[in-house]
């Protein structure tokens, strides 16, 4: 009978040279904790490579299929499609939640299905999948599971939209944003900004515009909103 990560490599049509690998991508901190007599590695260390990767892979993509867009156009773009909330969606179209190996009490408050550990498997993966078998792999399966939902237009890029409609919708609360600094020279100005909801600050974000700026921080906003709510996505 096949392994649930056999099955998960099926489904992917990917199949590991090191599984142990794929694994470690989807094992939390809880679980090698709870398993400490085991040599379980969790997915921290592949998450953080994993980052790295796919932050490059979407700004090649992106310089390839944009030829006219500037710098600031190109980094808002790639922060819609690196924000948490699309890692969120990506992990969860691919059903990445059922194969998360979680400690006891992170599976009882829910963990499964808490979008920062979601999105912190997905990179994880990202990290496996480099590591296994090299940056064609990754380009590859970004282009079937991550470019075509963007050019596809299924996942979000207009997070200041998305907010104001999840608060009004939810929340029915004044949302605001403020502009905390303008720092560095004229040539390369940075941003920081951040979006309170009620009196609550709920996102903080960087960027060479105000309008790419204001967009991290809600996306951040966003996610923390939804989590908060049991929203995960």
């Amino acid at each position: 009978m096949p392994s649930k990560w056999d099955e998960l490599q099926n489904e992917l049509g990917i199949h590991f040279k090191t599984p142990s690998l794929l694994r470690q991508a989807f094992t939390h901190a809880s679980y090698r904790n709870e398993h400490r007599k085991t040599a379980h590695e969790d997915n921290e260390r592949l998450e953080f490579l994993g980052d790295a990767v796919l932050e490059l892979v979407v700004s090649e993509f992106l310089y390839r299929s944009h030829p006219d867009l500037p710098e600031g156009e190109l980094t808002r773009m790639r922060a819609s499609i690196v924000c948490e909330a699309s890692l969120v969606q990506f992990a969860k179209k691919l059903n990445f939640h059922q194969f998360v190996r979680l400690g006891k009490g992170e599976e009882r408050s829910g963990g499964r299905q808490r979008p920062a550990l979601l999105a912190d498997v997905f990179e994880a993966f990202i990290g496996a999948l480099y590591l296994d078998q090299g940056l064609e792999a990754v380009q590859a399966f970004a282009r079937d599971h991550i470019f075509s939902e963007v050019e596809s237009d299924r996942v979000t890029t207009d997070y200041k939209t998305s907010l104001q409609e999840w608060v009004q919708q939810h929340l029915g609360q004044e949302l605001r944003y403020e502009t905390l600094e303008e720092r560095g020279p004229a040539h390369a100005r940075e941003f920081l900004v951040d979006v309170v909801v009620g009196t609550e600050v709920m996102g903080l974000g960087t960027g060479r515009s105000k309008k790419e700026a204001e967009q991290q921080a809600a996306c951040q906003a966003l996610q923390k909103l939804r989590e908060r709510s049991g929203r995960g996505s």
